[in-house]
């Protein structure tokens, strides 16, 4: 009868796995993720006023961005006033199903969030939501 060659005691230090790795991993990943999510999300950098709302998750969207000097952006391109009307035109014909959200910075005039409502209004987008900022 042959002499076994390997020791229990070598088995059992194979047979664990070092997870102080993963976890270091894990922690990265998960910071990674915390510090960017918010830049990806916003986009273009406005200040949002604070207010309570319900998540929205409605897959297919368009971003109107006003940020502080009144520029408008759709989904993250500079846009003018009247190719925004135009697009939104063609958005509430072809795709009546798609939310607008409207992010418009703390300090630009209300009025200027008003024309951009009511160009929505008349482009028959049936579905739009103003952003705001979570209250803390």
């Amino acid at each position: 009868m042959g002499r076994r060659k390997t020791s229990l005691v070598a088995l059992k230090e194979i047979s664990e796995i070092n997870m102080t790795p993963l976890m270091d991993l894990t922690f990265i990943l998960l910071i990674t993720f915390i510090i960017t999510f918010p830049l990806i999300e916003q986009g273009i950098p406005v200040n949002l006023p604070k207010g309570k709302a319900a998540d929205l998750d409605n897959p297919d969207t368009r971003s109107i961005t006003i940020d502080a000097v009144g520029t408008l952006f759709l989904d993250d391109e500079i846009i003018l006033k009247e190719d925004l009307a135009g697009e939104m035109q063609r958005t509430g014909q072809l795709m009546p199903d798609t939310t607008v959200y409207v992010r418009a910075d703390q300090s630009v005039e209300y009025g200027r969030v008003a024309e951009v409502v009511k160009m929505l209004y008349d482009a028959k987008v049936t579905r739009m939501a103003l952003v705001t900022e979570a209250e803390n």
